[in-house]
């Protein structure tokens, strides 16, 4: 028979507060860490990946020229960094996790969701520069709808692989209510 951990509430307490404090400061100004690091993560694999079939020149920064006619700007919500921060609440927000788990399933998240990212933003440039009018629709839905389904299935993949039991924000309340009682 297992022996039950007993909880520590100055503990829990502590790591509360830190997870939480670390989601504020990683928010704060408007996910520029996110955009940060994704934008280049983001642009350069769909510019090699658009240059197997088109030539490709990148202006800005952000900007990919197609044959040289057609500019296909990829924006702040293109690099979609507050997906990435909803799959970083996701797994701050979640108790009892320990720190080489948590690293893991954050950069696995992150990759997942960079790699469905990249393919989204391939498949409508091509849409884009094939004249369909498909687009407009096209981008809506991969916009509105699947992308909150992606960061949805992400985690709970995340969750069933790696086995975590407890509920994000949830637990931290619970955890919080039955110290104080």
């Amino acid at each position: 028979m297992k022996k039950r951990k007993k909880n520590n509430p100055k503990k829990e307490t502590l790591s509360i507060i830190v997870r939480y404090l670390i989601l504020i400061i990683a928010a704060f100004p408007n996910l520029w860490i996110f955009y940060k690091i994704f934008t280049p993560l983001t642009i350069y694999p769909v510019a090699w990946i658009l240059s197997t079939f088109f030539h490709i020149s990148i202006l800005s920064g952000n900007i990919i020229f197609i044959n040289h006619l057609i500019p296909i700007q990829l924006i702040g919500a293109c690099i979609a960094g507050s997906a990435y921060y909803l799959l970083f609440i996701l797994n701050l927000a979640t108790p009892k996790i320990n720190l080489k788990k948590r690293a893991t399933t954050i950069l696995i998240s992150f990759l997942i969701f960079l790699i469905i990212n990249i393919f989204r933003i391939f498949i409508l440039t091509l849409v884009a520069v094939s004249g369909s009018s498909l687009f407009d629709i096209t981008h809506r839905l991969f916009w509105y709808a699947l992308s909150t389904l992606f960061v949805i299935a992400i985690w709970f993949w995340e969750v069933k692989i790696f086995r975590i039991k407890e509920i994000p924000f949830y637990s931290d309340i619970k955890n919080i209510y039955s110290n104080i009682k």
